[in-house]
């Protein structure tokens, strides 16, 4: 009988142990599985700004980074100089994207992010090319009061306006998203959680919208499917943080 105990406890014994190789081993597979996952998901988006290095960055018209760009607390500070126009532009162009980033800015102050800049010579400024989706202190700065609310932050400037209610105070960041697809043709801007816009990129629609504003007789406003994202010196300062891209 001791020898029938002994040998009922080994075989238990052993099939535990594959048991439990075999968990530990769904469990390993589980974990790979999700690290691939993680790793995929991360992969889809680009950093833009790590809140440490401009690197991905440079000066419109310039192959180097205007000194009145530098990072404070984690985020990207443009602190504005004697001279004007320094806006900067990423390294890399884009076609279709989603551009996520924060912004927040001083009391009255102004700045803007483009996209679809096109750097020639001829263009002395990257809005010359760039639409834009302005950032603006609503209450203070005078563009608010003008031109229909189309110069509102949030706005696709002089052509589509940002209700108030979905912008936060100079001084308090605010998130904005940018969807640009050229194959549909469509065009979508999110500010603090909340879609706030959707417009078409070129062809008839685009064509209507430009011919309503003060583009109309701008040689290369909007006619780039492929350029790069901007941000604007406009004499005030301004502060940008959380910056990535996905390409569609």
């Amino acid at each position: 009988m001791n020898k029938l105990y002994a040998l009922s406890f080994i075989l238990i014994l052993v099939m535990s142990c594959k048991e439990t190789a075999k968990e530990i081993e769904v469990e390993t597979e589980e974990n790979e599985i999700t690290e691939t996952m993680s790793s995929e998901v991360k992969e889809e988006w680009i950093s833009l700004f790590d809140g440490k290095s401009l690197e991905k960055w440079r000066g419109y018209l310039s192959e180097d980074m205007y000194p009145e760009w530098t990072v404070e607390d984690g985020a990207m500070a443009f602190t504005p100089g004697p001279e004007g126009g320094k806006n900067i532009i990423t390294k890399k162009t884009f076609t279709n994207f989603i551009l996520s980033l924060e912004w927040k800015v001083s009391e009255g102050g102004n700045s803007g992010i483009f996209w679809g800049v096109h750097e020639d010579e001829k263009f002395k400024e990257a809005y010359m090319t760039g639409p834009e989706i302005q950032v603006l202190d609503n209450e203070r700065h005078p563009d608010s009061f003008v031109a229909n609310g189309t110069h509102k932050a949030g706005s696709l400037y002089d052509m589509i306006g940002c209700p108030d209610e979905h912008i936060n105070p100079a001084g308090e960041w605010n998130l904005c998203v940018i969807e640009v697809n050229q194959n549909a043709n469509l065009a979508k801007v999110s500010m603090n959680g909340t879609q706030v816009m959707e417009f078409p990129l070129h062809g008839e629609g685009w064509d209507k919208m430009v011919a309503n504003s003060k583009f109309k007789d701008w040689e290369g406003f909007g006619k780039y499917k492929t350029g790069h994202i901007g941000l604007q010196d406009h004499s005030d300062k301004v502060w940008f943080k959380n910056i990535k891209i996905k390409e569609l």
